[in-house]
């Protein structure tokens, strides 16, 4: 009897992991709160089946839990830990691809009491990002030398062709996400040195980096980095750095963003009206409608008229009659309907998905340069890359729970070789591949 999988939600990256656990024989159930969408994802599979699921009602989650032989958890991220005590209670499997939580991570001896595993970050940054690292690191290891520096950096943008806004960006996951985590702080260590960063100062901390094969990024650093030198096991770093990649000056635009309030969500609207200008006038700089916002944020932020930033404004319009795009929301639920509309894939575009290492390993006679990238292309007309690269390694990992490859119990993350080995070579059969260079 084959074995089946619960998938909690069936958002922009759900897709490809549905085809290859149908392929491998699953039983599979999506259950999503848009149930349209849900069955979309399993019309195409004699072995998926469609079902509507509130994420709040408590009872439906066990339910679909107590019938499954392994959970996947692809909601919003407020919601693993809950699925995970239940998963606990049940005694059944689960897989996610967010980053592990305080909250998840305290679950660990209770999942391990119960035999179960609990596997996340297992998408592709976290996820691939890890994979990659790690084996770099034990073949440094394995051969007598000790990793010193290691500066990683992930980005999901569009392909060169289909880079058509002056924002150069496209959404390929949820666009709220996006902007939220644009808000965040970061904390990273460069030369022995702890740098924290807050979060309305994030888009002031970026360089730039040449990637073989892809060009020059724009990088910025991406939340906590130092806690990955324990979960890594390295004790000689000197430098520990997670970035995203971005294309040319996104930082110096998103900043200013950052400045105006964009990126708040303390602050609801109801019975919003009028115009873009007049929200970002009245709401969010709290002055009056009829004052020139392009003259004001010339002279608050010392902008040229001929400032790139404001040709990427007044593109987004800011600056003429655009209507508000919703009733009720904060500055950036405007700001995400603003650019969902205007920044999204079209039919047959391909998105870029860039991950990238650099690491720099002593010896006792030498010091050696290593970078490891990952340049993956979407399939026009079909899966983009982000959907590809996020859900592909948890597919993998739960068809390794499944098939009892994946023995270890409790909250884990994909850094042993015996997950990572394993998913990087599947990944490579799925056209997904790492490139390692050696200098």
């Amino acid at each position: 009897m084959a074995k089946k999988v619960t998938i909690f939600g069936a958002g922009l990256v759900v897709k490809p992991m549905v085809d290859y656990l149908a392929k491998h024989g699953y039983d599979i159930v999506i259950a999503s709160r848009t149930l349209s969408k849900a069955e979309k994802l399993a019309a195409p599979h004699l072995n998926a089946t469609a079902k509507q699921f509130l994420s709040d009602d408590e009872q439906a989650m066990e339910e679909f839990i107590k019938a499954s032989d392994l959970v996947v958890s692809l909601l919003p991220a407020t919601y693993h830990v809950k699925v995970a005590k239940k998963c606990i209670e049940f005694k059944i499997d689960m897989v996610t691809t967010s980053y592990i939580s305080p909250e998840m991570r305290a679950l660990d001896q209770q999942a391990k009491d119960a035999g179960i595993i609990i596997l996340n970050e297992i998408g592709v940054d976290p996820g691939i990002d890890h994979m990659s690292a790690m084996k770099i690191f034990h073949h440094v290891e394995n051969g007598g030398g000790k990793i010193v520096s290691f500066m990683s950096y992930c980005g999901g943008l569009p392909a060169p062709e289909a880079n058509t806004n002056p924002l150069g960006y496209k959404f390929s996951w949820a666009p709220k996400g996006v902007l939220k985590a644009a808000g965040n702080g970061a904390r990273f260590m460069r030369d022995g040195k702890v740098i924290e960063v807050e979060g309305k100062d994030l888009f002031r901390n970026y360089w730039f980096v040449d990637v073989e094969d892809a060009g020059t990024l724009e990088a910025y650093p991406n939340r906590d980095s130092m806690g990955y030198i324990d979960l890594y096991g390295l004790k000689h770093l000197k430098t520990m750095y997670r970035g995203t990649f971005r294309n040319i000056s996104h930082c110096d635009t998103c900043y200013i963003m950052s400045q105006m309030g964009f990126y708040k969500e303390d602050e609801i609207f109801d019975n919003l009206e009028g115009t873009v200008k007049e929200f970002i006038l009245t709401k969010m700089l709290k002055m009056e409608k009829d004052k020139c916002l392009k003259t004001i944020l010339m002279e608050k932020y010392n902008l040229p008229e001929t400032s790139v930033i404001l040709k990427k404004f007044a593109w987004l319009g800011f600056f003429d009659d655009t209507p508000v795009p919703i009733e009720k929301g904060g500055a950036v639920d405007v700001l995400t309907a603003i650019m969902l509309d205007k920044m999204s894939y079209e039919e047959g575009e391909r998105d870029l998905l860039v991950l990238h290492h650099q690491f720099i390993a002593e010896y006792p006679n030498k010091t050696q340069k290593i970078t490891s990238t990952m340049i993956d292309y979407g399939i026009p007309n079909g899966d983009t890359s982000m959907a590809r690269t996020v859900s592909l390694p948890a597919a993998i990992g739960v068809h390794m729970i499944l098939e009892g490859k994946i023995n270890i119990k409790g909250v884990h993350m994909p850094i042993l070789p015996d997950i990572y080995n394993p998913v990087l070579e599947e990944l490579e059969k799925l056209d997904i591949k790492v490139v390692e260079r050696f200098y």
